[in-house]
């Protein structure tokens, strides 16, 4: 799943590659779809903003990479050859979210797309198969009917938010049937509609949860695009009850997935679009506690770069020792005390730096240069305050890095824009 866990701050096994270079290159041909949004239609191509490869260490000893992509398909890929595992499954439109691979040994796969779908599948067939959808319209849909969030499941339930402004509680009703496969009949305990009325007549109609949900114990987190950060109690999901139990506004839309750390403290990443006067109040890289009457603990203000530029942050922060870690969208990657706010150390990693960061063992990887030409950049971490540049590896083929790598045991994976999946290692491996 998208970070590894539901508090979305696990990153991956080491080592990291200290000297790394292309492993692999997938597929033969690039991987691209054209979709249609407001009339237009535009050719996609790659991997994009919120995808991060699914990295499945399976039973029978491989090692299998799994995510989906802009030709409408999910991807199956051996971790060392960089072929395929088994065949792709296609489905009616872009795949930009992060798919998630069953947490309890269940071989199924969950995940939405841009044809309205929510989907889970099973990969105990000869080939990937659908067992259940949930197209966005069967509730109202309040501004998009697309899925980005990746679904998050615990104790047989599945959270999920949708871009038609609703949050989900499904009971999955895992099991095998008389044949030994995998089977499912979900059940719907909770629908949470993110749009109030009073709230979007002030602060916009764009309800949308494109961030990933995030739980801590028993309170699921998740924001929508109207800046609004939502915990809802989950304690009683089973019995259709998740009330309402912390409301927060920060100004602007929230995509960056909401991260929690091991107090329950909650690390929010805004964008800076609309330049509202909350906006400015706040901030764009955000550290709440939800058990304080002003919640607000610290903000580090992101403008923009330029003037009449978009500001605030798109990639997920990540949660470092004492320190967090953020991309900025106007190019800077910044090191921020956690307890503090203060920003401690910063570099310039070039404009719409949009994938979001991942460190493990000592090493923290992020996508840099953009607009100038895409490359995954490494940092030694020794000293989490102050990272020194271990190495960088170009890509040269003029896309940019939007997804976020999944570190494993001496690789890098991550697809591009330029609509190939790449796999990073060092010679020997």
């Amino acid at each position: 799943m998208f970070r590894g866990n539901p508090t979305r701050t696990f990153y991956g096994a080491g080592p990291v590659p200290e000297s790394p270079g292309i492993v692999w290159r997938y597929p033969e041909k690039p991987m691209c779809g054209r979709s249609t949004v407001a009339g237009q239609t535009k050719l996609w191509c790659g991997t994009g903003w919120t995808g991060q490869p699914v990295v499945w260490a399976r039973p029978d000893g491989a090692t299998e990479i799994i995510f989906g992509a802009y030709d409408k398909a999910v991807h199956f890929v051996d971790a060392d050859s960089g072929l395929a595992t088994r065949p792709r499954f296609q489905v009616g439109d872009l795949i930009k979210g992060t798919v998630t691979l069953d947490p309890d040994g269940f071989p199924l796969l969950y995940f939405g797309s841009r044809d309205n779908k929510l989907r889970i599948i099973a990969l105990d067939r000869e080939v990937p198969t659908e067992l259940w959808a949930r197209d966005a319209y069967e509730s109202v849909v309040r501004w998009n009917d697309d899925w980005d969030s990746n679904p998050v499941i615990i104790d047989d339930v599945m959270y999920e938010g949708g871009e038609n402004g609703w949050f989900y509680a499904f009971k999955l009703n895992r099991s095998y049937d008389s044949d030994g496969r995998v089977v499912v009949e979900p059940d719907l305990l909770v629908e949470f509609s993110t749009y109030d009325p009073a709230f979007t007549s002030e602060r916009g109609p764009q309800v949308s949860i494109e961030n990933s949900v995030a739980v801590y114990g028993r309170t699921a987190y998740f924001a929508n695009s109207t800046g609004r950060i939502m915990g809802l109690d989950i304690s009683r999901a089973t019995e259709g009850k998740a009330p309402l139990v912390f409301d927060y506004w920060v100004g602007d839309d929230v995509d960056a997935t909401i991260v929690i750390d091991g107090e329950g403290a909650l690390y929010v990443g805004a964008e800076l679009e609309r330049f509202t006067s909350r906006s400015e109040d706040v901030g764009q890289l955000i550290k709440l506690n939800p058990r304080l009457v002003d919640p607000l603990v610290w903000s580090v203000f992101v403008p923009p770069a330029n003037s009449g530029d978009s500001g605030g942050i798109w990639a997920t922060p990540a949660l470092g020792d004492g320190v967090i870690y953020a991309a900025t969208d106007p190019g800077e990657l910044l090191v921020v005390d956690a307890a503090t706010g203060a920003v401690v150390w910063r570099d310039d990693i070039g404009v719409h730096a949009w994938s979001s960061p991942v460190l493990a063992a000592g090493t923290l990887v992020v996508a840099v240069n953009c607009d100038a030409g895409a490359a995954i950049r490494a940092y030694d971490i020794t000293d989490p305050r102050r990272p020194v540049q271990a190495w960088e590896v170009p890509l040269d083929t003029g896309g940019c890095i939007e997804s976020t790598p999944a570190v494993w045991q001496g690789r890098l994976y991550v697809g591009s824009r330029d609509g190939y999946f790449y796999a990073f290692g060092d010679a020997a491996s």
